[in-house]
């Protein structure tokens, strides 16, 4: 299928509409990415740094968690088990290549596209 083709089937394609919740640790990526993930179809809530993923999984659970690549490498160690720990069934992704940690579920390079990002994230919920 060429690449136009394929871009229009993808996006033409009913999706499930995910509930996120989007961490940074700086405004500007925050608000560019969780706009490029919101614009797929996704109810995206944002996070800055630590404290803030705190403060929203104590208001509500979401099906997934994302902590991008400007969290500090502590956060993004730490920041699975809190989520796993508030919302046991709650689907962590981090935006950095080689995570190992029990209580993520996938992990994606930063540096991919955002369509192969989406692509992530819709075969992980």
């Amino acid at each position: 299928m060429p690449a136009t083709a394929q871009k229009s089937a993808l996006q033409s394609a009913p999706q499930q509409t995910i509930k996120i919740l989007y961490a940074e640790s700086g405004q500007p990526t925050l608000s560019a990415q969780a706009g490029e993930i919101a614009k797929a179809g996704h109810q995206v809530a944002t996070a800055l740094n630590r404290q803030g993923v705190q403060e929203a999984l104590r208001r509500e659970a979401f099906d997934l968690v994302i902590l991008g690549a400007t969290l500090s490498k502590d956060d993004r160690h730490h920041l699975p088990y809190m989520v796993k720990k508030a919302h046991a069934l709650t689907k962590v992704l981090v935006m950095h290549a080689g995570t190992h940690h029990h209580d993520v579920d996938a992990a994606v390079d930063s540096t991919l596209s955002m369509p192969r990002i989406l692509e992530k994230i819709a075969a992980l919920v």
